[in-house]
């Protein structure tokens, strides 16, 4: 797709200084990266933030649980230079609105991010998705919402939270999520930068200052922690693994080798599921592998989308 997005551009969501439960842009977009790509847009009974930049065909971004935009904000502008690029703050993250109901289930999701896309009337001819964002783009390529020429995993989370804990993991998320106060606790422990910067460390990534400081912007927000617990909360991997098989575009799982988050092990089980499935490994980069070494990433994206035919 030749032409650049065009989407219908609205005015911010209204939101107060003073609320103090989930970002609000005059107050904590005013300095966000990329600032100028953004804008804000109604489709699926959601407000949605969401950057477009660059031109050539388009290539949809898609980011994990827990965080928004900001994630891309070194990989994109490098994207951009061949395509024109699209990034959404997934539902209930970052500036996007909270669904209702099942709206944050991986089919709530893939519902929700299929309007955005009719909404936008674009037609990825690549995807990438870092984390729960690629369980969310395969969905959708399952489901025909997209019919992309590939589908990059960046440090995938295709397999059950806890493997064969799955079931337990998946309870205490339900508890957690459903009792109140939890959220407005993680949030005020997670906005303290020390917490955020060891949270981050966690994963097995080095971010710089201002990565860090970005993630514990957002985490002091009980909207965004509760999103993200009820996000893990509703996860349910099963249907998704079920239906790997036939997935007919090509997908390429690009593993940091040093991430905590996703075992890298898990990229060849997913292979098992799928062997047409290629990896490709980054010793010594974390989970978040496409922010601690963006260039690198870009090239490796630049160097799928040549091979799988997304690029003229």
């Amino acid at each position: 797709m030749a032409a650049r997005a065009q989407p219908r551009i609205l005015a911010p969501a209204p939101g107060t200084a003073a609320d103090a439960t989930r970002p609000e842009w005059s107050r904590d977009g005013a300095d966000w990266p990329n600032r100028a790509a953004s804008s804000f847009v109604e489709a699926g009974g959601l407000r949605w933030h969401l950057q477009v930049m660059g031109r050539g065909p388009v290539l949809l971004l898609v980011h994990g649980t827990a965080a928004s935009t900001h994630s891309w904000r070194d990989l994109m502008p490098a994207l951009a230079e061949r395509f024109t690029v699209v990034a959404p703050d997934l539902p209930g993250h970052g500036f996007t609105g909270i669904p209702a109901g099942h709206g944050l289930t991986l089919p709530g999701m893939a519902r929700a991010l299929g309007d955005l896309v009719a909404a936008l009337d674009i037609a990825p001819v690549l995807v990438v998705g870092h984390s729960a964002g690629a369980a969310i783009l395969l969905r959708m390529t399952l489901d025909g919402t997209l019919a992309p020429r590939g589908v990059i995993g960046l440090n995938a989370a295709l397999l059950p939270l806890g493997e064969a804990h799955a079931a337990l993991f998946s309870r205490l998320a339900r508890v957690l999520a459903g009792l109140p106060f939890v959220p407005r606790l993680f949030a005020w422990q997670a906005s303290r930068r020390a917490v955020a910067e060891k949270l981050l460390a966690d994963t097995g990534s080095r971010l710089d200052r201002r990565g860090i400081d970005l993630y514990a912007r957002l985490f002091r927000y009980p909207s965004h922690i509760g999103s993200a617990l009820r996000m893990m909360a509703q996860w349910d991997l099963r249907p998704l693994l079920r239906d790997l098989p036939r997935l007919a575009a090509p997908l390429l799982l690009v593993v940091g080798t040093g991430d905590r988050a996703v075992p890298p092990h898990q990229a060849t089980q997913v292979r098992q599921r799928l062997p047409a499935t290629r990896i490709l490994r980054l010793p010594g980069l974390g989970h978040l592998a496409h922010e601690e070494d963006a260039e690198r990433v870009a090239g490796l994206i630049l160097q799928e989308a040549a091979a799988c035919g997304a690029l003229p």
